[in-house]
């Protein structure tokens, strides 16, 4: 049952970029604002949904190595978007059933669909924060809740710090997160570039940032590598989405480059 005061949060005027993903990946969650903002950019920039799609190809991939060979089993997801197929939790409790995963996002529609749908195995146990990126304080403690923050946690930031424009900011935030955490955990950023396509990409930013929810910007590949400063960057480094660890995936590089790594 929807509460009539998240109904009233939701601004159907205007796109928000966790509905626009989902357009984008075929969902059908998604108002008319969101929609034809998404129309907008693919009239320039048609391979924005192969980017979406690889980019949660590559959300696949790194969760079940975290999972699998490094044996993670608590996720802290900020920026998780609306629930789809392959979320964090159903990619990590296929390989460890009592993996715990956080969710955390700050739009009304996610926050209804993921009470329905973002359900745990019995062994392992899913959280929704309703919170911003920015409010690191208050994600860390509604997190303690559910994981054991002394205990490594997978940091999830995927197509999320682009929307916080200020390079300083951005980087304090991560810091924050980090040091939340303890040696064994890791860091997984995707982030949009200008590597591919620098003049789609320039209009696509120029456009949303006119009517979208949220400013964003992108950031060169030596960026978002600095995020990953004092940590140990796993192969192949920081690369396109579709170039990391691929395992039979389209190796076409698309706009959103992407990196993991763990805290010594």
């Amino acid at each position: 049952m929807v509460a009539e005061d998240e109904i009233a949060k939701l601004d159907t005027t205007v796109a928000h970029s966790a509905r626009l993903w989902n357009y984008l990946l075929g969902g059908k969650d998604n108002f008319a604002a969101d929609r034809e903002a998404a129309e907008q950019v693919l009239a320039f920039m048609p391979e924005l949904v192969q980017s979406a799609r690889f980019n949660r190809q590559f959300l696949g991939r790194a969760v079940r190595h975290l999972a699998g060979e490094a044996k993670v089993r608590q996720f802290l997801d900020i920026g998780t978007g609306l629930p789809t197929a392959d979320n964090t939790h159903e990619v990590a409790q296929h390989t460890a059933p009592d993996a715990r995963v956080v969710y955390v996002d700050n739009d009304p529609m996610v926050l209804v669909h993921a009470r329905a749908l973002l359900t745990s195995r019995p062994e392992g146990a899913t959280d929704y924060i309703d919170a911003d990126i920015r409010d690191t304080a208050r994600i860390l403690a509604a997190a303690a809740e559910t994981l054991d923050l002394s205990r490594p946690v997978a940091i999830m930031l995927l197509g999320i710090l682009n929307f916080v424009v200020d390079d300083a900011e951005a980087q304090s935030i991560v810091r924050t997160l980090v040091d939340a955490v303890p040696s064994g955990s890791y860091l997984v950023i995707s982030h949009p570039t200008r590597e591919v396509n620098p003049e789609a990409v320039d209009r696509a930013v120029q456009m949303w940032n006119a009517g979208g929810a949220a400013a964003m910007t992108v950031r060169t590949p030596r960026q978002i590598e600095s995020y990953f400063d004092g940590l140990e960057l796993l192969e192949p480094g920081v690369v396109t989405v579709s170039h990391w660890r691929p395992d039979g995936n389209d190796e076409t590089p698309a706009s959103e480059f992407c990196g993991v790594a763990r805290k010594p």
